[in-house]
């Protein structure tokens, strides 16, 4: 177990590498290399790359993979690259060869990323990593995602760290399944979703009537949104229910499930959140942690399709960390 320094006045950490490119989806697939080019770019462009700590990548170890994935999946991911398969499990989470090896990197740069957090040495980061993660369940990948990343850094704050009360905010326009379904039974882990519904978008689930298992009831949070749902929408959802719910459960430390497919201009869902929806959510969580866990904020990307979009959500969403 850590020990939990006050976190106050820690440094941004950002985690942003080439190396995330190598994970070949194709020239059409929607979850490409160019989304990290355009994060990348903006960043620079912005003076922000010089402003945050770049934190190094390095691959998970087996024995935290396997605290969130079963070793069948894991063996079955492992042999699908080798064979040189183009997808697995759905024909959306497409491969490569070093599908495998990446997916690896991004999972163990977002656990080492929240042992600084949680150590103290930074205040946030954002991890602009792919693959994504919050579609992956226990046992298979769905929805472009192999490794549940954000679950990952759950479990080292949980179990490295120490910490009883971890959150997961998951403001990807498309329901965090795998999230919910690895934590569903486990009352220390808080998971709120904000998505499309169900009954309109993939992948069919987070209806509001989830809301845990067993011992876990209660700590699972869905709020289905509208096809056109706007920033307007959102907020109302966040202070009725988000914020609410945050504040009664008192997390140690918040993770953010990021993703800015909600914007009106994604190609990939029907809302209609504009810059400042996702500049309004960003600052609502840094206020919300700076109340109730001393600031502590790890960010992980997942979807976020138009690339203009994508970058200026990006930038702004690290400026906020930086507090600008």
């Amino acid at each position: 177990m850590w020990l939990h320094y006050n976190a106050g006045m820690g440094s941004v950490g950002l985690v942003c590498d080439e190396v995330f490119k190598r994970h070949d989806t194709g020239p059409y697939h929607p979850e490409r290399p160019a989304r990290l080019d355009a994060i990348a770019a903006e960043l620079e462009r912005s003076g922000l790359m010089q402003r945050v700590e770049r934190l190094p990548v390095r691959p998970i170890d087996d024995a935290l993979l396997l605290r969130v994935h079963e070793r069948s999946y894991i063996d079955r991911l492992v042999e699908a690259c080798r064979r040189g398969k183009e997808t697995i499990d759905c024909a959306d989470s497409t491969i490569c060869r070093a599908s495998d090896t990446i997916a690896r990197l991004a999972a163990g740069a977002v656990a080492d990323a929240a042992r600084a957090i949680g150590a103290g040495r930074l205040r946030r980061a954002f991890c602009a990593i792919r693959p994504p993660g919050h579609h992956c369940e226990r046992d298979r990948s769905m929805g472009f995602c192999l490794i549940n990343n954000v679950a990952v850094a759950a479990r080292v704050l949980r179990d490295e760290g120490g910490f009883e009360r971890v959150a997961i905010l998951d403001w990807d326009v498309h329901h965090g399944n795998g999230t919910q379904h690895i934590f569903e039974a486990d009352p220390t882990v808080l998971f709120i979703s904000l998505h499309g519904h169900p009954a309109y978008l993939y992948p069919g689930t987070g209806y509001a009537h989830e809301t845990g298992v067993g011992a876990g009831a209660g700590y699972t949070l869905n709020i289905p949104l509208m096809p056109g749902a706007d920033d307007a929408t959102y907020r109302n959802a966040f202070e009725a229910q988000v914020i609410p719910a945050l504040e009664h459960f008192e997390p140690q430390v918040l993770l953010i499930s990021a993703g800015f497919d909600a914007h009106r201009d994604d190609p990939l869902a029907d809302m209609a959140v504009s810059d400042a929806g996702f500049t309004w959510m960003t600052s609502a969580a840094v206020a919300l942690a700076d109340r109730c866990c001393s600031g502590r904020i790890l960010s992980v990307l997942e979807g976020g399709y138009d690339l203009a979009a994508l970058a200026r959500c990006v930038r702004t969403h690290v400026e906020l960390f930086l507090g600008a």
